[in-house]
């Protein structure tokens, strides 16, 4: 693959540590939840993961909605990114719930969020790594 893009970002120290990228536009402080012994006064790296997976994913919905003549402009997307132990160590799941504008008819929202699913460079990512369920709202 040819990347048309590359984002760099440098973490330090962890969840308790900053996150920087950079270009500096992004510049945040990192804690972890209180879920996980944190005191949950900055962002965590599964809210930067869920906001990610929510935005690429409403534009792979836009892209495949456009292929389609179907107008999902007004499309939401909620990701939620759980952490928990794995074996020794931990993993992830994801639920993507997506709410399509009322103009769009079941089966074919359906249709659309699927493909989505297949064209999301986030979803190629976690495919077969991290389970990942689709709920249409």
């Amino acid at each position: 693959m040819d990347a048309l893009y590359t984002a760099v970002a440098t973490a330090t120290h962890g969840r308790e540590g900053r996150a920087v990228s950079s270009d500096g536009t992004l510049d945040l402080a990192l804690a972890a939840p209180p879920e996980l012994g944190g005191n949950g006064q900055g962002t965590n790296p599964e809210q930067l993961f869920a906001a990610g997976y929510a935005a690429c994913f409403g534009s792979a919905l836009g892209l495949v909605g456009r292929q389609a003549k179907v107008d999902v402009t007004d499309a939401a997307v909620t990701a939620e990114v759980g952490i928990g132990k794995q074996g020794e160590g931990f993993g992830l799941k994801v639920t993507l719930r997506v709410e399509l504008p009322g103009t769009v008819d079941e089966a074919t929202g359906r249709k659309l969020v699927e493909q989505a699913h297949q064209v999301c460079p986030y979803s190629n990512a976690t495919r077969g790594n991290i389970d990942v369920d689709l709920v249409i709202e």
